[in-house]
């Protein structure tokens, strides 16, 4: 199982740890692409700070980032699976995993990035900014800038099980499965289910559907789950107390769409 996901905007301190080492990293074959992207952003990030913060998108107050951005290359770094937080991985809680949960993590973890491409919840990097909705000077957008480098990698990174891909819209765009890839692959929306008048109303939860996610990678992990499929793997989150609807696309090449239907959103 390949368990794809968002990074978090917000991140934590890289700490006192030894700086990035780049042939460290997970996914080699973005060595090349990541230096490049790395290259620009400590350019950018080192010179005109107004420009820096207009091109990263970064409001007043964290004009902090830039110079943090800038210093990338010394900066101590920590496992990423430590770097992001939010949502998603306060409810993912990798620190409270037990053991053998979190070496499934860091077997089954990729979480997708701005400057990094895609990471294993163990590479060590600093802590930075740079989303993928981000158009560097002299790269252009980072989401149409990944798709050739992700290309190349990822479908020896999904190997021949499940990919289940809670990536948001903007992380999707750096790789889409294709092909039989695809139709191993499931992806998930978040619906809160309630009662109005007596009849059940549904919506599609925004914010708080990354912790509903969080809660579905953990429960996977903990329970040492390994579904082969998108069918096993609807019936491994139903066997773990979910609510799960699924239907088989109804045509080849696709992935599958999965709706996890909750009654309290929190």
């Amino acid at each position: 199982m390949l368990v794809l996901l968002p990074p978090s905007e917000g991140k934590a301190a890289g700490g006192s740890g030894a700086p990035l080492d780049p042939a460290g990293l997970s996914l080699p074959g973005l060595r090349e692409a990541r230096a490049t992207v790395l290259d620009e952003l400590v350019e950018l990030c080192g010179g005109d700070e107004e420009k820096a913060r207009e091109a990263l998108g970064l409001s007043e107050g964290l004009r902090g980032e830039v110079a943090k951005n800038a210093g990338l290359r010394t900066a101590p770094a920590r496992p990423a699976g430590e770097i992001y937080t939010g949502v998603l991985y306060d409810a993912l809680g990798l620190a409270t995993l037990d053991a053998a949960a979190r070496r499934r993590a860091e077997r089954s973890l990729l979480v997708f990035s701005g400057l990094w491409g895609a990471l294993g919840v163990a590479d060590r990097i600093p802590s930075y900014r740079c989303s993928m909705g981000v158009k560097l000077p002299g790269l252009g957008a980072l989401g149409a800038y990944w798709r050739g480098p992700m290309a190349q990698v990822m479908p020896a990174a999904a190997g021949e099980g499940l990919v289940l891909d809670l990536r948001s819209s903007a992380y999707t765009a750096a790789w889409k499965p294709k092909g039989e890839v695809a139709e191993r692959t499931a992806t998930v929306r978040v619906l809160h289910a309630r009662m109005v008048d007596g009849v059940e109303k549904r919506s599609v939860v925004s914010h708080f559907n990354k912790a509903t996610k969080g809660r579905l990678v953990r429960d996977l992990l903990s329970a040492g789950a390994e579904p082969a499929d998108p069918a096993e793997l609807v019936t491994a989150l139903r066997d773990l107390g979910h609510v799960v609807e699924a239907e088989a696309p109804a045509k080849a090449g696709r992935p599958w769409p999965l709706d996890v239907v909750v009654t309290e959103v929190h």
